[in-house]
């Protein structure tokens, strides 16, 4: 990696704060509260690719965001049988977002790979993620210190992989694509829209389950990102 890189942007879900850990907590403790009589791991089966599935299609603005919070929880209960009404999914849609981000558990070796990468770049996140969430996931995880820039693609209008995001966070960085570095766990939002804008790209590929491209950089671990930069 040539070593003319000044600014690091990261995505923050899926690569520096650990999603699904953190996502099983909050249904846990929401699915209590709510007297939900499922078991949280057959929920999670169905849950987490549907989930998926429906942030690709926000991303590409199939479908809104109320749509989204809806459909992941209606379509998750029906695949377990169990009977809910629209007024409860509407509560635990609520109920999700505000305590997500009572629970904070990062990646390995993501305190040590920013407190490494601070004394030698301007670090960034960008994300996809919900505005009012992500910013109090940044604070109580205690990764606010290190980011000079949050860009919520929220606050651009767009998500990523749109090349407007990339673009709007290197403007209000003030960097230069060639002299920046996108690291993230999506090919289609973090890694291939950032290559399009001339950004360099790493991607983190944290389970053996998700394909790599031996064109691309790729880590299975956070702190091998030492060796690139």
């Amino acid at each position: 990696m040539p070593m003319e890189i000044e600014h690091v942007f990261f995505d923050l879900d899926h690569t520096l704060w650990d999603f699904e850990k953190n996502s099983a907590l909050t249904f846990d403790k929401i699915f209590l509260e709510n007297k939900i009589e499922v078991k949280i791991d057959d929920f999670l089966k169905v849950y987490v690719p549907l989930n998926l599935k429906y942030w690709k299609l926000y991303r590409n603005e199939k479908v809104s965001k109320e749509e989204l919070r809806y459909a992941r929880l209606k379509k998750s209960f029906d695949a377990v049988n169990y009977t809910i009404s629209d007024a409860l999914i509407d509560k635990l849609a609520t109920a999700y977002i505000e305590n997500l981000s009572e629970f904070n558990h990062l990646f390995d070796g993501a305190l040590e790979l920013l407190d490494y990468l601070k004394k030698k770049y301007t670090l960034h996140i960008i994300t996809n993620g919900f505005e009012e969430v992500q910013n109090k996931k940044m604070i109580n995880s205690k990764l606010d210190d290190y980011f000079d820039q949050i860009i919520t693609s929220e606050s651009v209008g767009v998500k990523k992989p749109n090349a407007k995001v990339f673009n709007f966070a290197l403007e209000i960085a003030n960097a230069k694509k060639e002299n920046s570095i996108m690291i993230g766990d999506s090919l289609e939002a973090d890694i291939l829209g950032a290559l399009n804008v001339g950004l360099k790209a790493i991607h983190c590929v944290f389970d053996d389950e998700t394909p790599t491209d031996e064109n691309l950089i790729t880590v299975k671990k956070l702190l091998e990102i030492k060796q690139y930069l």
